[in-house]
């Protein structure tokens, strides 16, 4: 089980590690109990927040309005809940992306 996932009577709340102005968005691993993902916007006007909402969306193959930030707009840590999906889904497509 990842340790950056937990599950959600909504869905599944993500804890992510935002690493902003990257050369592409991607996921690049685990870093300790987060999700560590690089962004190309700079964390300037909610930039990161908005690019990171959109690149999760897409990635689980939902809408935009699904992926929630809980906690974290002005960090690098956050929390984001997916709405709409299972736990075993997301866990599955990280899994593909990691191993």
């Amino acid at each position: 089980m990842l340790p950056c996932l937990e599950d959600h009577p909504e869905g599944v709340i993500i804890r992510l590690q935002v690493q902003p102005r990257s050369s592409r968005n991607q996921i690049s691993g685990l870093q300790g109990d987060a999700l560590k993902i690089k962004l190309t916007s700079p964390p300037v006007d909610g930039a990161a927040n908005k690019d990171c909402r959109e690149y999760l969306a897409k990635l689980f193959g939902t809408a935009k309005t699904q992926v929630v930030l809980l906690s974290g707009e002005t960090s690098r840590k956050k929390r984001v809940l997916i709405r709409g999906l299972c736990f075993r889904d997301i866990h599955s497509i990280l899994e593909k992306i990691l191993l």
